[in-house]
C-alpha cells in the first residue's frame, strides 16, 4: 500500500467559533475542533488559530500546550501569568494526565500495551516525526482497545510523554496507523475517514489556585 500526502489547504471550521468548556480567573478550557491550528502559522493566511479566537473573547488568555491541527479535543489556556507558570510546570513535570480516543487500522494483537520508542523530527520531511534509537527523545504511550470490528479498532491512548506527533507515530510503529492521518496513514487508512480520527477526550490537572485535581472532558465527535 502506497502512502501519499495530499496537498495542504488551511480551511479551519468557523462554527462553533469557540467552544468554551470552563472558565475562571486562572484557566480557560476549550474544545478545539479538528482543522484549527493551536497557534498561528508562519504564513499570514494561517493566523486563525485557537489562541487568536480565545483572545477575541478573553484578551488575557495564553497558550500553555498544543494539539496538532488535525487533532480535536480539550485544551487549557492560562488567564494570568501566575497560572501560566503553574500550568507550564505541570506539563513539563508530567503532572497532568491525558486520555485520547483514536480509531486505527486493523485489529491489535493484545487488549492493551505500551509503546516505548524514542522520536525525533524527520527533517527532510518535516513536520513528520520518526522513530530513532540513536538521536530520538524518550517517548512512551500506553494504550488499550475499546472495541474492534476486525478491520478497525477503537483505542484509548494515554501518553506518558508529550512529543510531537507521538501518538500518530507510535500507532504507526505498531502497524496500526490512525485513520485519516494525512502524514502517516497508508492510502486505505487515509481514505477510511474524512478527518484524523484522534481526539483529546480528557485532561486532568491541578488547578492553579488551591491545587485541586480537576478533570475536563470533551465528548469524542467520531
Amino acid at each position: 500500500m502506497i502512502t501519499t500526502t495530499p496537498p495542504f489547504v488551511y480551511d479551519p471550521p468557523q462554527e462553533p467559533f469557540l467552544e468554551v468548556l470552563h472558565v475562571d480567573g486562572d484557566i480557560l478550557v476549550i474544545a478545539k475542533p479538528s482543522g484549527l491550528l493551536s497557534v498561528p502559522g508562519k504564513a499570514a493566511e494561517h493566523s486563525d488559530c485557537l489562541e487568536f479566537r480565545a483572545q477575541q473573547r478573553f484578551a488575557e488568555a495564553r497558550i500553555v500546550h498544543r494539539l496538532d491541527m488535525d487533532t480535536s479535543g480539550v485544551m487549557v489556556l492560562a488567564m494570568n501569568p501566575k497560572a501560566h507558570r503553574h500550568l507550564g510546570l505541570q506539563f513539563e513535570r508530567r503532572k497532568t494526565a491525558k486520555t485520547y480516543v483514536a480509531r486505527v487500522w486493523g485489529e491489535l494483537a493484545s487488549p492493551e500495551g505500551e509503546v516505548d520508542l524514542p522520536l525525533r523530527c524527520d527533517w527532510p520531511n518535516r513536520p513528520k516525526q520518526m522513530v530513532c534509537h540513536e538521536l530520538g527523545r524518550n517517548a512512551v504511550t500506553r494504550w488499550e482497545v475499546a472495541s474492534n470490528d476486525g478491520s478497525v479498532s477503537r483505542v484509548r491512548l494515554f501518553p506518558v510523554t508529550g512529543r510531537s506527533h507521538q501518538l500518530r507515530v507510535h500507532m504507526l510503529a505498531l502497524g496500526h496507523p490512525i485513520l485519516g492521518d494525512r502524514f502517516y496513514a497508508h492510502d486505505d487508512a487515509l481514505a477510511a475517514a474524512d478527518r484524523l480520527q484522534l481526539h483529546a477526550e480528557e485532561l486532568t490537572l491541578h488547578h492553579p489556585t488551591g491545587g485541586e485535581r480537576v478533570t475536563f472532558r470533551a465528548d469524542c465527535p467520531f
